[in-house]
């Protein structure tokens, strides 16, 4: 039998990419600090989600030069994470509004993408389908790539 146990990115900046997630609603659950292996690991979940579905973050100290995107790839090679949200809009505009471009908008009440600080995609779902189209989401453009 196999267990899916959790998802690991590299990050950067910890700080920034925590603050990414909270945004979220995705909460840090452990922490694991490593004198000898300078890095630290920081497991996160969804309310209920502990154990279930983690992603884990890891940082090296000193980080590795250059901005993150240079540092590990832009995060495409990843793929993305995915979370099902309450309400699209909502999430959609509570994220713009604390500065979070959104690179793919819900133009169609389903699905958006955004990045963390690190350029990992993210891709959010609507839970129960669809909702309807609205404005000013379903006219607007892809920023950037998702």
């Amino acid at each position: 039998m196999v267990k899916f146990l959790h998802s690991m990115i590299r990050v950067a900046d910890l700080d920034a990419t925590l603050d990414f997630f909270k945004l979220l609603g995705i909460e840090e659950v452990r922490r694991k600090e490593s004198e000898k292996g300078r890095f630290t690991l920081v497991f996160l979940a969804a309310p209920g989600q502990e154990d279930v579905a983690e992603v884990e973050l890891t940082y090296n100290w000193p980080p590795e030069d250059g901005s993150a995107g240079e540092v590990y790839g832009g995060g495409r090679n990843f793929g993305h994470l995915a979370y099902q949200v309450e309400d699209i809009y909502q999430t959609c505009q509570a994220l713009s509004d604390a500065g979070v471009t959104i690179n793919r908008p819900p133009r169609d009440g389903h699905m958006a993408f955004i990045r963390t600080p690190d350029g990992v995609s993210i891709e959010l779902l609507q839970k129960d389908g669809s909702l309807e189209p609205r404005e000013p989401w379903a006219s607007m453009e892809n920023i950037g790539s998702w």
